[in-house]
């Protein structure tokens, strides 16, 4: 009897075996397999959301068909811990598997409504926008200017909705008191920060913040993603350069970012500069002298009067050699590239073209003949202009 009960046993056994291999198969593939959701759709992801709670949410809306199977598979995956709060876009069909990487995998949110306070070379903004999850573009719903006194009605009951979040954008070749005065501006950040920062050291590019957060850290984030991205390409910069220092090669990205804003262009600038120092020969760029006037507060907004360009100044480049004191502004990435791996052309002068970029030139007299064109070009503009205003 004894026998014939421990065979019982061992086939239950075997059986129940052979059961759970077939139910954790199966929960494999469930996990893996193409999602039943029909159209995209924006999940929230609190700051911290529990696992349980993002896989009923994910089930509500139609994304996932069982909730325990997710939660199994990231307990399996080692991703049960990873959760990252923000707004993510989740496109129809996913699966469990990619829908776990979305939301451990953290960085900008990808969708939902959003503040973007951006930060121009000229001017900074705010503007209010949604991303429609079926096109998966963002429509605007209102834009207003930092130097307003009151937002517009709209702006105090778009920041109360729980789905929200904030990103602040920072334009190649903004200054960095462009930026410290807009950050003062920000009413959803905190923090009191005196001293307008080093300029060129605050990197140009996308932060998405929380409201409150502090603009001291914000800035140092800033400044440890440019001393990266400087660190990065002087390890991998051309050879023979003129340049005794990464922050030499900062000054003249710096001087780049505001001569051109012609992607293509950026390396063939670059050898100019690089082959005047090298003869040597005065860089003589005007966006240099205009920084020595404002100091970066702003723009000039007018012409480079004919006593500025005489003034011996540390950032007058037409009256002394070699490179500025100090940056000229806040370059990004493709500038700092440009400045450590230049075209090797044998440029030493450029002037615009009337067409955003510019006419390159080898020697004096066909640069001449490029500004004479380039001086006809502008009085057909202004022609032009003083025709629509009437």
């Amino acid at each position: 009897m004894f026998r014939h009960i421990a065979a019982n046993a061992l086939t239950l056994m075997i059986v129940g075996l052979a059961v759970l291999g077939g139910v954790i198969a199966w929960g494999q593939r469930e996990f893996v397999a193409q999602g039943p959701l029909e159209t995209a759709i924006c999940l929230r992801v609190e700051p911290g959301a529990t696992l349980r709670g993002v896989s009923r949410s994910l089930e509500e809306q139609g994304a996932i068909s069982n909730p325990a199977v997710f939660r199994i598979g990231a307990q399996y995956t080692e991703r049960a811990g990873g959760l990252r709060f923000g707004s993510y876009l989740v496109p129809e069909g996913a699966s469990m598997d990619e829908i776990m990487d979305i939301v451990t995998r953290g960085g900008a949110s990808t969708c939902g409504s959003e503040v973007l306070f951006r930060v121009g070379v000229t001017s900074a903004e705010t503007i209010l926008r949604e991303l429609d999850p079926q096109t998966q573009r963002f429509v605007e719903l209102a834009r207003f200017g930092t130097d307003v006194e009151d937002p517009p009605e709209e702006y105090a009951s778009f920041v109360q909705q729980g789905d929200i979040r904030y990103r602040i954008t920072v334009a190649e070749g903004a200054t960095s008191w462009q930026i410290w005065d807009a950050l003062n501006r920000a009413e959803f950040l905190s923090g009191e920060v005196e001293e307008v920062p080093d300029e060129g050291w605050l990197a140009p590019d996308s932060y998405e913040v929380q409201r409150g957060a502090d603009r001291g850290a914000l800035l140092a984030d800033m400044r440890t993603r440019q001393e990266r991205i400087l660190d990065d390409l002087w390890e991998t910069r051309q050879e023979g350069l003129p340049y005794d220092s990464p922050y030499e090669a900062l000054i003249m990205a710096s001087i780049i970012e505001k001569e051109t804003g012609v992607a293509d262009e950026r390396r063939q600038v670059a050898s100019v500069f690089v082959n005047r120092l090298r003869v040597p020969m005065r860089l003589q760029t005007d966006p240099t002298v205009i920084y020595g006037i404002t100091q970066g507060r702003g723009t000039l907004g007018r012409g480079i009067r004919q006593s500025e360009l005489n003034a011996v100044t540390p950032y007058n480049t037409y009256r002394i050699d070699g490179m500025p004191p100090t940056p000229i502004a806040n370059p990004g990435r493709a500038a700092i590239a440009a400045a450590l791996d230049p075209d090797d052309t044998p440029y030493i002068y450029f002037v615009a073209d009337g067409t955003g970029g510019h006419t390159f030139s080898t020697n004096l007299a066909d640069h001449n003949r490029a500004v004479a064109r380039w001086r006809e070009i502008e009085a057909e503009m202004r022609a032009r202009e003083q025709q629509q205003g009437n």
